[in-house]
Protein backbone atom coordinates (compact mmCIF):
# COMPACT_ATOMS: atom_id res chain seq x y z
CA UNK A 1 0.00 0.00 0.00
CA UNK A 2 1.35 3.54 -1.05
CA UNK A 3 2.53 5.82 2.01
CA UNK A 4 2.13 8.88 2.61
CA UNK A 5 5.23 10.74 1.36
CA UNK A 6 7.66 13.38 3.91
CA UNK A 7 9.89 16.13 2.28
CA UNK A 8 12.46 18.21 3.56
CA UNK A 9 12.48 16.30 7.31
CA UNK A 10 14.44 18.33 9.52
CA UNK A 11 15.07 17.04 13.40
CA UNK A 12 14.60 19.37 16.41
CA UNK A 13 17.50 19.06 19.31
CA UNK A 14 15.93 17.30 21.65
CA UNK A 15 17.87 15.07 23.66
CA UNK A 16 18.37 16.53 27.42
CA UNK A 17 22.28 16.56 27.12
CA UNK A 18 22.69 18.65 24.30
CA UNK A 19 20.82 21.22 25.44
CA UNK A 20 21.10 21.31 29.38
CA UNK A 21 24.22 23.45 28.76
CA UNK A 22 22.66 27.06 28.71
CA UNK A 23 21.59 28.81 31.85
CA UNK A 24 18.75 31.16 32.23
CA UNK A 25 19.61 34.74 31.71
CA UNK A 26 16.22 36.86 31.09
CA UNK A 27 15.22 38.66 34.40
CA UNK A 28 12.95 36.64 36.84
CA UNK A 29 10.05 38.47 38.43
CA UNK A 30 10.22 36.82 41.81
CA UNK A 31 11.66 33.87 43.24
CA UNK A 32 10.00 31.47 41.17
CA UNK A 33 10.64 31.49 37.29
CA UNK A 34 7.22 30.64 36.40
CA UNK A 35 6.22 29.25 32.72
CA UNK A 36 2.69 29.99 31.21
CA UNK A 37 1.63 27.45 28.49
CA UNK A 38 -1.07 28.48 26.03
CA UNK A 39 -2.42 25.78 23.46
CA UNK A 40 -6.15 24.33 22.11
CA UNK A 41 -6.97 21.70 25.14
CA UNK A 42 -9.89 20.47 23.00
CA UNK A 43 -10.58 22.18 19.67
CA UNK A 44 -9.66 21.76 15.86
CA UNK A 45 -6.01 21.91 16.83
CA UNK A 46 -5.85 19.78 20.23
CA UNK A 47 -3.74 16.80 18.74
CA UNK A 48 -1.51 18.53 17.70
CA UNK A 49 0.15 20.95 20.50
CA UNK A 50 -2.73 20.87 22.81
CA UNK A 51 -2.61 18.72 26.27
CA UNK A 52 0.50 16.86 24.61
CA UNK A 53 2.25 20.50 24.25
CA UNK A 54 1.82 21.16 28.01
CA UNK A 55 3.40 17.50 28.74
CA UNK A 56 6.28 18.13 26.56
CA UNK A 57 7.04 21.72 28.68
CA UNK A 58 6.92 20.06 31.93
CA UNK A 59 8.79 17.20 30.76
CA UNK A 60 11.45 19.72 29.99
CA UNK A 61 11.47 21.24 32.93
CA UNK A 62 11.36 17.79 34.78
CA UNK A 63 14.89 17.26 32.41
CA UNK A 64 16.80 20.22 33.79
CA UNK A 65 16.46 19.69 37.16
CA UNK A 66 13.07 21.97 38.33
CA UNK A 67 15.31 24.61 39.08
CA UNK A 68 17.31 27.14 37.29
CA UNK A 69 19.77 29.69 38.66
CA UNK A 70 18.70 28.30 42.52
CA UNK A 71 14.89 29.61 41.27
CA UNK A 72 11.77 26.91 41.02
CA UNK A 73 10.69 27.04 38.05
CA UNK A 74 6.77 26.79 37.21
CA UNK A 75 4.31 25.64 34.93
CA UNK A 76 0.83 27.14 34.59
CA UNK A 77 -1.26 26.42 31.30
CA UNK A 78 -4.62 27.56 29.95
CA UNK A 79 -7.10 26.42 26.93
CA UNK A 80 -7.20 29.35 24.84
CA UNK A 81 -10.54 28.01 23.02
CA UNK A 82 -8.82 28.87 19.44
CA UNK A 83 -10.11 32.67 20.43
CA UNK A 84 -7.82 35.58 20.26
CA UNK A 85 -8.90 37.46 23.04
CA UNK A 86 -9.40 34.24 25.32
CA UNK A 87 -5.46 34.28 24.44
CA UNK A 88 -4.33 37.41 24.93
CA UNK A 89 -6.48 38.13 28.18
CA UNK A 90 -5.24 35.29 29.80
CA UNK A 91 -1.49 36.41 28.66
CA UNK A 92 -1.64 39.51 30.12
CA UNK A 93 -3.36 38.34 33.31
CA UNK A 94 -0.21 35.61 33.49
CA UNK A 95 2.54 38.79 32.84
CA UNK A 96 0.48 41.57 34.91
CA UNK A 97 -0.92 39.44 37.75
CA UNK A 98 0.78 35.97 37.95
CA UNK A 99 4.42 37.40 36.84
CA UNK A 100 4.71 34.63 34.78
CA UNK A 101 8.23 35.13 32.88
CA UNK A 102 7.87 32.86 29.61
CA UNK A 103 5.18 32.42 27.17
CA UNK A 104 5.25 29.68 24.78
CA UNK A 105 2.36 28.90 22.78
CA UNK A 106 0.52 26.11 20.13
CA UNK A 107 -2.13 28.86 18.98
CA UNK A 108 -2.86 30.23 15.69
CA UNK A 109 -1.39 32.77 13.70
CA UNK A 110 -3.91 36.06 14.95
CA UNK A 111 -3.51 35.19 18.68
CA UNK A 112 0.40 34.99 18.11
CA UNK A 113 0.70 38.24 16.42
CA UNK A 114 -1.42 39.64 19.62
CA UNK A 115 0.51 37.75 22.03
CA UNK A 116 4.09 39.30 20.47
CA UNK A 117 3.46 42.63 20.29
CA UNK A 118 2.28 42.32 24.61
CA UNK A 119 5.07 40.65 25.05
CA UNK A 120 7.25 43.87 23.18
CA UNK A 121 5.20 45.72 25.24
CA UNK A 122 5.54 44.18 28.51
CA UNK A 123 9.34 43.26 27.72
CA UNK A 124 8.78 39.32 28.10
CA UNK A 125 9.63 36.47 26.32
CA UNK A 126 7.24 35.04 24.20
CA UNK A 127 7.78 31.76 22.14
CA UNK A 128 5.41 30.76 19.22
CA UNK A 129 6.22 26.80 18.62
CA UNK A 130 2.60 26.19 16.91
CA UNK A 131 2.12 29.79 15.08
CA UNK A 132 3.13 29.40 11.28
CA UNK A 133 2.85 32.77 10.06
CA UNK A 134 5.95 34.60 8.61
CA UNK A 135 4.65 38.15 10.30
CA UNK A 136 6.36 36.97 13.62
CA UNK A 137 9.70 37.56 11.78
CA UNK A 138 8.55 40.23 9.51
CA UNK A 139 6.14 42.97 9.84
CA UNK A 140 5.51 41.83 13.79
CA UNK A 141 9.12 41.10 14.52
CA UNK A 142 10.16 41.37 18.23
CA UNK A 143 12.99 41.62 19.99
CA UNK A 144 11.04 39.44 22.79
CA UNK A 145 9.62 37.33 20.65
CA UNK A 146 10.70 33.70 19.55
CA UNK A 147 9.74 31.89 15.96
CA UNK A 148 10.21 28.61 16.71
CA UNK A 149 9.69 24.97 15.00
CA UNK A 150 8.41 26.17 11.48
CA UNK A 151 6.70 28.79 9.73
CA UNK A 152 4.71 29.04 6.33
CA UNK A 153 7.90 29.84 4.41
CA UNK A 154 9.59 26.59 5.18
CA UNK A 155 6.42 24.58 4.44
CA UNK A 156 5.78 26.26 1.07
CA UNK A 157 9.08 25.59 -0.03
CA UNK A 158 9.78 22.33 1.53
CA UNK A 159 6.19 20.39 -0.45
CA UNK A 160 5.42 23.46 -2.89
CA UNK A 161 9.27 22.60 -4.69
CA UNK A 162 9.23 19.04 -4.34
CA UNK A 163 5.58 19.06 -5.72
CA UNK A 164 6.58 21.08 -8.73
CA UNK A 165 9.69 19.16 -9.14
CA UNK A 166 7.57 15.98 -9.68
CA UNK A 167 5.52 17.95 -12.50
CA UNK A 168 2.88 19.47 -10.42
CA UNK A 169 3.07 22.81 -12.11
CA UNK A 170 -0.68 24.33 -11.70
CA UNK A 171 -2.40 24.37 -8.12
CA UNK A 172 -5.44 24.97 -7.22
CA UNK A 173 -5.52 26.39 -3.48
CA UNK A 174 -8.75 25.37 -0.58
CA UNK A 175 -7.42 27.71 2.31
CA UNK A 176 -8.20 28.41 5.73
CA UNK A 177 -10.09 32.04 5.65
CA UNK A 178 -7.48 33.50 8.25
CA UNK A 179 -4.02 34.63 8.35
CA UNK A 180 -2.33 31.59 8.58
CA UNK A 181 -3.99 30.27 5.57
CA UNK A 182 -3.26 33.32 3.96
CA UNK A 183 -0.13 33.51 5.06
CA UNK A 184 1.08 29.97 3.73
CA UNK A 185 -1.04 30.37 0.76
CA UNK A 186 1.00 33.12 -0.40
CA UNK A 187 4.50 31.28 0.12
CA UNK A 188 3.75 28.55 -1.67
CA UNK A 189 2.28 30.91 -4.72
CA UNK A 190 6.10 32.59 -4.70
CA UNK A 191 7.34 29.07 -5.11
CA UNK A 192 5.30 27.64 -7.39
CA UNK A 193 5.50 31.10 -9.71
CA UNK A 194 9.25 31.32 -8.78
CA UNK A 195 9.44 27.92 -10.60
CA UNK A 196 7.31 28.87 -13.67
CA UNK A 197 4.05 26.97 -12.43
CA UNK A 198 0.33 28.22 -12.44
CA UNK A 199 -1.99 28.71 -10.08
CA UNK A 200 -5.52 28.10 -11.48
CA UNK A 201 -7.43 29.19 -8.29
CA UNK A 202 -8.77 29.45 -4.83
CA UNK A 203 -10.96 29.05 -2.26
CA UNK A 204 -11.66 30.18 0.95
CA UNK A 205 -13.34 27.95 3.45
CA UNK A 206 -13.90 28.94 7.19
CA UNK A 207 -12.32 27.46 10.51
CA UNK A 208 -13.71 24.06 11.97
CA UNK A 209 -15.78 23.25 8.44
CA UNK A 210 -17.39 19.89 8.14
CA UNK A 211 -18.42 20.26 4.73
CA UNK A 212 -15.57 20.11 1.84
CA UNK A 213 -17.76 19.06 -1.00
CA UNK A 214 -18.11 21.89 -3.18
CA UNK A 215 -14.66 23.07 -2.11
CA UNK A 216 -13.11 20.08 -3.82
CA UNK A 217 -15.56 19.55 -6.05
CA UNK A 218 -14.51 23.29 -7.40
CA UNK A 219 -10.88 22.05 -7.51
CA UNK A 220 -11.52 18.62 -9.44
CA UNK A 221 -13.35 20.87 -12.02
CA UNK A 222 -10.10 23.58 -12.27
CA UNK A 223 -8.18 20.48 -13.72
CA UNK A 224 -5.03 21.51 -11.41
CA UNK A 225 -2.51 18.83 -11.29
CA UNK A 226 -2.41 19.38 -7.51
CA UNK A 227 -4.93 20.47 -4.96
CA UNK A 228 -3.47 22.03 -2.22
CA UNK A 229 -4.54 22.41 1.41
CA UNK A 230 -3.37 25.46 2.79
CA UNK A 231 -5.40 24.75 6.33
CA UNK A 232 -4.53 22.31 9.31
CA UNK A 233 -5.61 20.35 11.99
CA UNK A 234 -9.00 18.55 11.68
CA UNK A 235 -9.77 21.08 8.53
CA UNK A 236 -7.26 19.06 7.01
CA UNK A 237 -8.15 15.54 8.02
CA UNK A 238 -11.89 16.33 6.90
CA UNK A 239 -10.54 17.83 3.83
CA UNK A 240 -8.63 14.80 3.19
CA UNK A 241 -10.99 12.47 3.73
CA UNK A 242 -13.87 13.82 1.60
CA UNK A 243 -11.14 13.86 -0.81
CA UNK A 244 -10.83 10.13 -0.51
CA UNK A 245 -14.12 9.36 -0.39
CA UNK A 246 -14.18 11.61 -4.16
CA UNK A 247 -11.48 9.32 -5.08
CA UNK A 248 -9.58 12.52 -6.40
CA UNK A 249 -6.04 10.73 -6.05
CA UNK A 250 -7.40 8.10 -7.38
CA UNK A 251 -8.04 9.97 -10.70
CA UNK A 252 -4.98 11.58 -11.06
CA UNK A 253 -4.87 14.71 -9.18
CA UNK A 254 -2.36 15.20 -6.10
CA UNK A 255 -3.17 16.40 -2.79
CA UNK A 256 -0.76 18.56 -1.14
CA UNK A 257 -1.22 19.06 2.59
CA UNK A 258 0.70 22.16 3.17
CA UNK A 259 0.96 21.49 7.06
CA UNK A 260 -0.42 18.15 8.40
CA UNK A 261 0.91 16.26 11.67
CA UNK A 262 1.34 12.56 12.60
CA UNK A 263 -1.43 12.80 14.19
CA UNK A 264 -3.40 13.82 11.34
CA UNK A 265 -2.63 10.61 9.62
CA UNK A 266 -3.12 8.24 12.47
CA UNK A 267 -6.48 10.31 12.32
CA UNK A 268 -7.20 9.44 8.55
CA UNK A 269 -6.04 6.01 8.52
CA UNK A 270 -3.39 4.93 5.55
CA UNK A 271 -6.43 4.68 3.27
CA UNK A 272 -7.12 8.00 3.31
CA UNK A 273 -4.13 9.38 3.65
CA UNK A 274 -2.02 7.51 1.28
CA UNK A 275 -0.59 10.16 -1.69
CA UNK A 276 -0.65 12.56 0.88
CA UNK A 277 3.00 15.29 0.09
CA UNK A 278 4.09 16.59 3.19
CA UNK A 279 6.77 18.77 4.96
CA UNK A 280 7.25 18.35 8.71
CA UNK A 281 10.29 19.55 10.75
CA UNK A 282 10.62 16.37 13.22
CA UNK A 283 9.67 12.69 12.78
CA UNK A 284 9.43 10.52 16.15
CA UNK A 285 11.06 7.69 14.17
CA UNK A 286 13.82 9.43 12.19
CA UNK A 287 16.87 8.57 14.00
CA UNK A 288 17.75 6.79 17.43
CA UNK A 289 17.89 9.74 19.26
CA UNK A 290 14.18 11.31 18.29
CA UNK A 291 13.41 7.39 19.22
CA UNK A 292 14.39 7.63 22.30
CA UNK A 293 13.24 10.41 23.34
CA UNK A 294 9.86 9.92 21.89
CA UNK A 295 9.17 6.97 23.55
CA UNK A 296 9.60 8.70 26.92
CA UNK A 297 7.39 11.48 25.65
CA UNK A 298 4.56 8.82 25.26
CA UNK A 299 5.22 7.25 28.64
CA UNK A 300 3.79 10.35 29.59
CA UNK A 301 1.13 11.43 27.10
CA UNK A 302 0.30 7.88 25.78
CA UNK A 303 0.73 9.15 21.82
CA UNK A 304 4.30 9.81 19.98
CA UNK A 305 4.93 13.57 19.67
CA UNK A 306 3.78 15.69 16.98
CA UNK A 307 7.14 18.17 15.73
CA UNK A 308 4.86 21.26 17.86
CA UNK A 309 5.32 19.00 21.13
CA UNK A 310 8.56 17.90 20.32
CA UNK A 311 9.15 21.62 19.70
CA UNK A 312 8.29 22.90 22.81
CA UNK A 313 10.35 20.56 24.63
CA UNK A 314 13.29 21.84 22.43
CA UNK A 315 12.31 25.53 23.16
CA UNK A 316 11.89 25.39 26.71
CA UNK A 317 14.71 23.74 26.98
CA UNK A 318 16.98 26.33 25.08
CA UNK A 319 15.00 28.79 27.41
CA UNK A 320 15.84 27.49 30.70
Amino acid sequence: MKQAACFALTTLAITAGALISGTATAQISDDVVKIGVIVDKTGVYSANGGPGGVKAVEMAVKDFGGVVNGKKIEVVSTDYQNKVDIALSKAREWLDVDKVDMIIESTDSAASIAMQKLGADKKRIMIFAGSATTALTNKECSRYGVHYVYDTYSLATGTGRAVMQDGGDTWYFITADYAFGSSLEKDTTRVITDLKGKVLGTVKHPLSASDFSSFLLQAQASKAKVIGLANAGKDTQNAVRQAAEFGIVKSGQKLATLLVFDTDIKGLGLAAAQGLLFTTGFYWDYNDETRKWSRRFYNVHKAMPTMIQAGMYSATMHYL
